[in-house]
């Protein structure tokens, strides 16, 4: 979805805002939503403990039980960009209508499959990544909604209150998965049943998007962006966003050596605790009753801690719980340690998806989610396939020790990767006072690329404080759609400077003026401050002049020229 103009004031649709972390569901279209969403995700979980289960079942080879995670994550990593892309472009509800149906059938089918007993382990980890794409396309559009069902202050305790509704899913999820698969003599039925059931769970979810009457928060009058080019745009962003980056560094580092636990905690269960798909069921569950935890009580922890802080006790903490994982075989303190290593894991993403949502300005909030979740479920991929393919070389203890260490060695380096440091930029649309200048002369909206200069007359002595506003207004015109910018000083004359930037297009330099937030705005306004005339800068807009093949001459030739 391009950037939109305002049609409404969303605070006028939403409840008063209260201090307690639990405002959002006081908001009827989000409490629908989240009902839904915690009763999809106790499915989920459910069959991800099943499913895994099943795995063990049908095979022995630790690599191939970790695969599961990797057919989970997989789908993100490849699909991340595409997903945040359509999300921004089309229709969200539609596109939320499409995947939730995706999921429903594709689990469907895996249950059929189940119940008759035509299940492999390699159709297995084919309909768990078809699910997970279904999956991938589906998040970014799902989150990118947030802003249109709350105000932005709510945003942060709405993050929580998800990661409650997942966790909450998670607590009783998998205890549910492993005893409905306990329930039976064959372990196929029961894995059949739990894939029925979670089917049937993104029913409701369809129910409340197609009853939702949703009303964009912005318009735009331009032509949407096309996939690819919304994809670079996208990239180009996140190339010259350093707050988003930082959130992205610490997403992949902490998944990739967390995706230890996630991955190998079945094999833990089943061989070196001796428990059958109800205690692993249980292990699963201490991760999500931690979760539940964390996220009902992170809009406190947030009041007394910093983001940094959060993520340092969560990162050095699952260190210990890695190790305990590794060498300790007592269940009832594999079970506690595992409930506070849910609360760290999601007071961690918890922290890191609110740092990517307030980061980011509405035109490209979907595709920076989507690389967020990219990023995220990276770490889980290739973290995953790292660690099975170790402990199957090794041991699992090893593979576990392992992760522990790395995180460990890492910490120092990626701690330098601040977030949700100082006041938050104010991503609220830019409002121009003066229309887009009209060109002279007939042209293609997408002829380019355009040259746009703007010269300055300024004084010597403020030479060195206008040079450090123009190269913070490069990262806005780069991150808004420039591929290309210079700022130039007149050999000649020292106190005139050229600023210049090319846009593949003319349409495009229409975008990146929408794309201005009041956060740029300042950052505009401090440099033309420091311009010192009695006129405001001088700026010119030059399209590339293309070559005509067969140019009609400006004056009829000579007789003796003319053809016979």
């Amino acid at each position: 979805m391009p950037l939109e103009t305002p049609t409404s004031d969303p605070l006028q649709v939403h409840a008063p805002v209260d201090s307690n972390g639990f405002a959002p569901l006081k908001i009827p279209l989000f409490r629908d939503r989240w009902i839904a969403s915690t009763i999809s995700s106790v499915g989920t979980w459910m069959q991800d403990t099943a499913g895994t289960w099943l795995m063990t079942s049908l095979t022995a080879s630790p690599l191939l039980i970790a695969l599961m995670q990797t057919a989970a994550s997989l789908p993100v990593l490849l699909l991340g960009l595409l997903a945040g892309a359509t999300a921004d472009i089309f229709d969200r509800r539609k596109l939320l209508i499409f995947w939730q149906t995706w999921m429903l059938a594709s689990v469907g089918v895996l249950a059929v499959l189940t119940f008759v007993g035509y299940i492999s382990p390699w159709a297995l980890l084919a309909f768990t990544f078809l699910l997970n794409v279904g999956s991938a396309m589906n998040n970014p559009a799902w989150q990118a909604i947030v802003p249109e069902l709350v105000p932005r202050e709510l945003i942060p305790d709405t993050v929580s209150l998800n990661a409650a509704s997942n966790n909450l899913a998670r607590a009783v999820g998998p205890a549910l998965g492993g005893l409905m698969v306990a329930g039976f003599q064959h372990v196929h039925t029961g894995a059949g049943s739990v894939f029925f059931l979670n089917a049937l769970s993104f029913a409701g979810v369809i129910w409340v998007l197609v009853n939702w009457k949703r009303i964009p928060l912005f318009k735009s009058a331009l032509p949407s962006e096309r996939i690819a080019a919304s994809i670079r745009s996208g990239l180009r962003y996140v190339r010259y966003a350093p707050d988003l980056q930082s959130s992205l560094v610490r997403a992949f580092t902490y998944t990739f050596f967390i995706s230890a636990i996630w991955s190998l905690l079945a094999v833990v269960a089943k061989r070196d605790l001796k428990q059958g798909p109800l205690g692993y069921g249980i292990l699963n569950g201490s991760l999500g009753l931690g979760a539940v935890i964390a996220a009902t009580t992170l809009h406190r922890i947030r009041q007394r801690f910093s983001a940094d802080q959060i993520l340092a006790a969560s990162t050095l903490y699952n260190v210990v719980v890695l190790l305990v994982l590794a060498f300790v075989r007592s269940p009832s303190i594999i079970i506690a340690t595992l409930v506070f290593s849910g609360a760290a894991w999601t007071s961690t993403m918890s922290t890191i998806n609110v740092s990517v949502q307030l980061s980011v300005p509405a035109w490209v909030q979907a595709r920076a989610l989507g690389t967020y979740m990219m990023t995220f479920q990276g770490g889980m991929v290739f973290g995953s396939i790292l660690w099975g393919a170790i402990a199957e070389r090794t041991s699992t203890p090893i593979a576990l020790a392992t992760a522990a260490g790395g995180l460990l060695v890492t910490f120092p380096f990626v701690r330098r990767f601040h977030i949700l440091q100082g006041p938050l930029p104010d991503h609220t649309p830019h409002k121009w006072k003066h229309p887009a200048p009209q060109l002279a002369f007939e042209t293609e909206p997408t002829d380019g690329p355009v040259r746009i200069s703007v010269e300055y007359r300024v004084p010597t002595e403020n030479y060195s404080e206008f040079t450090l506003a123009i190269h913070q207004l490069r990262g806005v015109r780069l991150r808004d759609g420039a591929i290309r910018w210079g700022i130039y000083r007149d050999a000649l004359d020292p106190e005139h400077l050229n600023e210049t930037f090319l846009m593949e297009s003319w349409l495009d330099y229409l975008r990146s003026r929408e794309r201005i937030t009041a956060a740029d705005e300042l950052i505009r306004a401090r440099v033309r401050a420091l311009h010192h005339n009695d006129v405001p800068p001088k700026i010119t807009y030059q399209i590339y002049a293309k070559e005509i093949a067969n140019p009609v001459p400006s004056h009829p030739p000579a007789a003796s020229e003319r053809p016979e």
